[in-house]
Formats: C-alpha cells, structure tokens, sequence
C-alpha cells in the first residue's frame, strides 16, 4: 500500500516539475538565455576598432550652437566622444585611447612618432582589426601621409576629423567618425592604406589634401576619391597605385628622430633671406614652393644653388594646388642636381623628404621616391 502511494507521489512529483516548464515564465528564461547567447556571438563577430584621439576641431567645442568656425579645439576627451556616439556599438567593438589632446597646427616631429609607433603597435595586435586616428583637420593630411609612409601593415586606418565642432548646428564629426570606425572595421578596405574619410568620401592619404577652411566639403584630391561609405557600407570606385604601407621602405618601428626639413614660399619681389637663414640653421633640406610649375625667381636660384653646394638639398614643389611639377621644365634640375615634387604640395613633400634623409637618400634616390610614392 505504501509503495503505491510512494509512486503516485514520484509520478505526480514528475508531472508538475514537466508542467511548470511548458510555462510561460520558464519559456521566457529559455528565451532570454538564448538571446543572450546570441548577442554574446554577434557582439564577438563585430570588427574591433581602436580609436586613437589626438584633439582638433571633433574633440573641440564652441560658445553657442551658431558658433561653427569660432571654437576652442580640443576640449572633449576620447571617452567622452565615444559614450556621446551609441551608434558606434552597433558598428564594431570600439574602445579609445586619448593619445595627444592638441589643434594639429601644433603638431610636432616628436607628435607624428610618437602617433605612429602607437599605430604600428596596435596593427600588430590579434585582437585589433582596425585603428581609426581622430585628428585636427589643420594637418590631417600630412599626418596620414606620415602614417600610410611608415606602418607596416594591411589592416585599415582611417584617419578622421570635422570641420565644425560638435556643439555646432550640422556639425559634422559624429557621422564623419560613424564613418570612419565602419571603414576601419570592413574586410574590403583592407590592403589600401591609410585612408582618410571626411564628409561621406573615402581618399587615399597620399592624394588628399584641405582645400577649404569653414566648409565640411574641405579635403578633396586632384585625382578624385577612392570612394564613398553610405549608411556604413563602402563603395570602391579606385584603388591606389602609389607605394604605402607594407610595400613601403620606410618602417617607424626603426625611426627614433627625424631631420629638419623646411619650406620657403615663393612670392612677387621673394628675396633670400628665408634660404639662407634655413641653411645656417641646420636644414638637411629646403622644399621651395614655387610659383607655377615649381618657377624659381632668378635672384633665387643662386642662394638655392649655394643651398646645395653645402649639402642641403633642394626639392621643387609648387605652391599652385593643382598639377604637377615637371622635371627639368623650369629649371635644370639635372645639371643643379635638385628635385622635383611631382604632384606633392610642398608640405607633404616635406614629409617624404624628412623619411628619405633617415635613409641617408641621395637626389637620385629622393628623385626616385617621389616618384614611387
């Protein structure tokens, strides 16, 4: 009789603990677990991005909203910038690092080490897809172009700023950074360099430049974009052709200084005082940003050719921001034994210059880079 009992008890015991998981209390737990398990999938599929902050104008902040070309730069730390922008969780797993907190006008040799040694660091990391570097739009290019000459590495970098602090009407930083971590973060933009990605375009470092100063359309190229990103899909029209990063000569993991390098402007009634002053100075190289075609004034070319006989040596870049500079048209490049920057405004040609000198580069050899790169 007992044992009856006892087993009506079991098999009841049974029914119950069968009944309360059909409930919907224990169907909702089920499903909770289940999209929690999901959400840990997806968020591990997400690229992870590494913002790398350096101030300007997306980290700056104005005194009203109207206020878009009157501002303090570099105000709002990285963290600060990233909570403000919950879109970018859905983009990539992104975490930041406040690297510098400067406008870009005062960037420095020491500050493009430092940036870039960060950068290769982190390209070499298993668990860091891409790498996004918010900077002031002042030397932005110049910077990229440091970057897409000395980190060896095929994973994406995209260099990104604004041209309106974020306090302003239509500012532009929040979608430019959107944009920017989408790039960084894609398979497909893998393998071309340091990319710079302002106002929906995607442009190579190399090509692009800051060709207006209050305008959100501000950097262009000559050569037109790589393409564009919209609502965080890319859309690749070309691709470089130039040498940058892992083809590159040039490795910041074995740069500690750079030499001085420097530009003399060309102008109405130039004199040479600049150039002669420059050289006294200690320049390794003098990049001349002539008028034209790289035109050298006539009582300029002997303190230029005085310049070289002393070793400094002589690039000839035009300060027109369109074209290109041909070899032995202007000047006779050859028989004065200078350089030609091709299609480099003088400020990048600075740049390529000062990294050529780490290499002990003769003319011939510069000559060659600027044609490579």
């Amino acid at each position: 009789m007992h044992k009856r009992i006892l087993r009506r008890t079991l098999l009841a015991a049974s029914l119950a603990v069968s009944g309360l998981l059909s409930l919907p209390g224990a169907a909702l737990a089920q499903d909770a677990s289940a999209t929690a398990a999901k959400s840990a999938t997806a968020q591990t599929a997400k690229p992870n991005v590494v913002v790398l902050a350096t101030g300007g104008t997306i980290a700056g902040a104005g005194a009203s909203t109207v206020n878009s070309a009157t501002y303090t730069a570099a105000k709002v730390p990285v963290d600060k910038l990233l909570a403000g922008l919950p879109e970018l969780a859905q983009v990539a797993n992104v975490r930041g690092e406040q690297v510098f907190q400067i406008a870009s006008e005062s960037f420095t040799n020491d500050n493009l080490l430092t940036l870039a040694k960060r950068v290769s660091q982190l390209s070499k990391q298993a668990d860091v897809d891409g790498i996004v570097v918010t900077h002031g739009t002042d030397t932005l290019a110049e910077t990229a172009y440091f970057l897409s000459l000395t980190v060896h590495t095929d994973k994406p970098i995209a260099v990104v700023g604004s041209m309106r602090p974020g306090t302003a009407l239509s500012a532009d930083g929040a979608l430019n950074l959107v944009n920017a971590v989408s790039v960084a973060g894609s398979k497909d933009a893998k393998g071309k360099g340091v990319l710079v990605t302002m106002n929906d375009e995607i442009n190579t470092a190399r090509d692009v430049n800051k060709d207006i100063n209050i305008q959100t359309g501000a950097f262009k190229s000559q050569w037109g974009p790589l393409g564009m990103v919209v609502e965080g899909k890319n859309y690749w029209f070309r691709a470089p052709v130039k040498r940058h990063t892992n083809q590159s000569e040039f490795n910041i993991d074995s740069i500690d200084k750079l030499p001085q390098v420097d530009i003399v402007y060309a102008y109405g009634s130039v004199q040479p005082t600049a150039v002669n002053a420059l050289v006294d100075a200690g320049a390794k190289a003098i990049v001349h940003a002539g008028t034209g075609n790289g035109s050298v004034a006539d009582r300029m070319v002997k303190p230029l050719q005085d310049a070289r006989a002393k070793g400094t040596l002589i690039v000839r870049a035009s300060r027109v921001p369109y074209g290109f500079v041909l070899r032995n048209a202007e000047q006779p490049d050859d028989k004065y034994d200078w350089v030609v920057a091709h299609d480099m405004r003088p400020e990048k040609a600075r740049i390529l210059t000062m990294l050529a000198l780490t290499k002990g580069a003769s003319t011939a050899e510069l000559q060659r880079m600027f044609w490579e790169y």
